[in-house]
Order: structure tokens, then sequence, then C-alpha cells
């Protein structure tokens, strides 16, 4: 038995999140069903995390067992042929059989990217939520700055939630804004791309913070009222739920131990956890 392990980008537009539901197409479906098409097993595949109806994935990490003897070089294109084309696997390496892409993950980055541009971007118009409205960038970036370290987040997760606990770290959290998009003499402010890198994700809760971002933004919150509402341990306290389409599963990272292990079980060159 083989324990592999890879990298998956997708478009999550038409799909119910990465995780297989009752009903509805997934990305885990379309993954597990490209190799049963290969071959021939019925396989589940482990990920580092679920995403949402909607939600991207620029660097997803998923393993599973099999029995096949295919080469590990082959496994990418192999699997690309029998994938629709909003999904890409582009790195794959033979893991040890302990590693599992969720249990052994220690950081996960998420980018959330906001086009404050007049007009929205007809080509990236799936992946970025557009909003025209003049926003005070700096007040967004400051209020950001508060959530990082460790944290109750409950103000910050789906009511739906079922966590035991919503005590999370961010470790980093970021806005940066990219002006080369701008039209000169026009009120464009760019495109806002907003990542958070944390020890785990709450339901909702990256799109939760962009949504009281974005109030921060409007001049309905102030930067300094991100403590509080933190404090309050209260959904209603924090702004709405911002759209599924701009949030990017961006990159998954592991420890030394087990990115040594990935990277010598793999003679591909190129196949990093970053």
């Amino acid at each position: 038995m083989r324990n592999l392990c890879m990298k998956v980008s997708y478009d999550g537009t038409d799909y119910c999140g990465f995780q297989t539901q009752p009903d509805g197409s997934t990305v885990q479906d379309a993954l597990e069903k490209a190799i049963k098409l290969l071959t021939g097993e019925e396989v589940k595949i482990h990920a580092s995390g679920r995403t949402d109806a909607g939600v991207h994935a620029r660097g997803q990490v998923f393993n599973f067992i099999t029995s096949s003897d295919i080469p590990v070089e082959r496994w990418c294109i192999a699997l690309n042929s029998r994938l629709p084309q909003d999904i890409i696997v582009w790195e794959a390496a033979e893991v040890p059989l302990e590693f599992h892409s969720r249990r052994s993950a220690k950081r996960k980055t998420y980018r959330y990217t906001i086009n404050a541009n007049q007009f929205p971007d007809l080509f990236q118009r799936r992946t970025q939520f557009h909003h025209p409205v003049k926003l005070d960038i700096a007040a967004m970036a400051e209020g950001l700055k508060h959530l990082i370290g460790t944290h109750d987040f409950t103000s910050f997760a789906s009511r739906h939630s079922t966590k035991p606990s919503h005590i999370r770290t961010l470790y980093e959290a970021e806005l940066v804004v990219d002006d080369s998009m701008c039209r000169p003499g026009t009120r464009d402010q760019g495109l806002i791309h907003i990542y958070v890198t944390g020890s785990g994700f709450l339901q909702h809760m990256v799109r939760i913070i962009v949504g009281t971002l974005l109030e921060i933004g409007k001049g309905r919150k102030k930067p300094g009222d991100m403590p509080a509402i933190l404090e309050a341990k209260d959904r209603s306290k924090a702004g709405p739920t911002a759209v599924a389409k701009g949030l990017i599963l961006w990159n998954v990272e592991y420890e030394a131990a087990d990115e040594n292990n990935l990277k010598s079980a793999c003679d591909l060159p190129g196949f990093t956890v970053e």
C-alpha cells in the first residue's frame, strides 16, 4: 500500500464545496471519480481542510491510500486527463503511511480579493468580490492587525459552527493593494488582497473577517472596534459574511519533519510543502 500526497487547484464556482455532500457535486467527488477511472479503486481522499461552496483553492493538499503501482511522476497528467477543466492536480509525492493532510497541517493561508475599481474585471469576476464604492483601505489594514494572535473567534464564526472550541491563532494578517489596473484620473482603488495565516479556521471565519473589514472601510465601524468585537464572543457584533467567490485557500504548511519526509519520498524537483 502507498500513501500519495498531491496538491490541487480548483475554481470552486460550480461546486458545493470540497467535501462530499449528500446532494450536489463537490471537488472531492470529482477527484475520487478520476482516481477510480485511473486505477479502478474506490478511495477516500483526505484534504487539508474543507472549503465552502463557491470558494476556490490554489494550494489545497490531499492524500489517499492506494495499491496502484503507477509511478508517482505520472499521476498528475493521468488524473488531469480525467478531471473537469476547473480542477488541476499539479504536484504529487509518495509519503509515509502515517502522513495525513489535515492532521499534519500546521498553518494555512487564505487570500480574499476585493476589486475596488469602478468596473469589475471580466476575466477575474469568478474569483473577486467587486466593490466599486470608495473604501478607507488604511483603516481596514489597521483593523486587521487587531486579530493577530490567539483569540476566541466566536464573533467571527458561523452561528452553525459545531466546533467545541473557537480559540484559534492568527500568525499573520496582511492587506496588500495592487493598483496596477487602476485607470489614471478615476476613483479606482485597485485590488485589495487580504491574506490571513493561522493554525486553523472556523466555518466562514475568513469571510466574516472580510465582511467586518468592509464595514470599517465604509465607516460603519472603527478599526479600534475589533478588540471589543472579539471580546463580545457574539456573532451579531461582527460584520456580514462576505461572498464566497473572493476567497481562495492559498497555501498549507507542515512541520519541518513532515516537509523533509515529503521531499525525501519524492524524486520530482519542485515538490514543496511551503
